[in-house]
């Protein structure tokens, strides 16, 4: 367990962090001076989370859809993360209708995959037609595959 202490000798740089669950960024605040070497997670809901099946099937998902989107030889295809979420939510039409936006709850998971995704230099977000940092994007992405993948 690190010293909690403050080292004067040695001060903590207040540089961002990233969350080591959805790799958004963790700014200095106040607040975390005394535990800024130790803070990884940037709420209490990421640092209780640990990926399972659903979140590799949102990857697996995500790779499949943009594999079945460039088989014809366009690499610049995009896919939303929203078609993600619904093939692994299932089919609507074998649901009932309070069960059909069941993919909706998977919308932040299939982003926090698509990050993921980034990190490993499998794909690219967009937005725009512009590639983004994923840890700051807000709003509507698209995703494609790696610009590396195209050598």
């Amino acid at each position: 367990m690190p010293d909690r202490r403050p080292k004067p000798d040695r001060p903590t740089p207040h540089k961002d962090k990233l969350c080591k669950t959805c790799r958004r960024p963790i700014q200095w605040q106040k607040k975390y001076e005394q535990d800024w070497d130790i803070i990884k997670f940037c709420s209490e809901a990421c640092s209780g989370y640990h990926p399972g099946e659903r979140d590799a099937a949102l990857e697996a998902a995500i790779l499949s859809l943009l594999a079945e989107r460039t088989a014809d030889g366009d690499k610049t295809k995009t896919i939303c993360p929203s078609e993600a979420a619904k093939l692994v939510s299932g089919d609507a039409r074998d649901k009932d209708k309070a069960t059909r936006r069941d993919w909706e709850a998977l919308m932040e998971p299939a982003r926090a995959a698509a990050r993921r995704l980034v990190v490993a230099g499998k794909i690219e977000i967009t937005q725009h037609g512009a590639v983004v940092n994923p840890s700051t994007a807000k709003g509507p992405i698209r995703l494609r595959l790696s610009t590396r993948h195209l050598d």
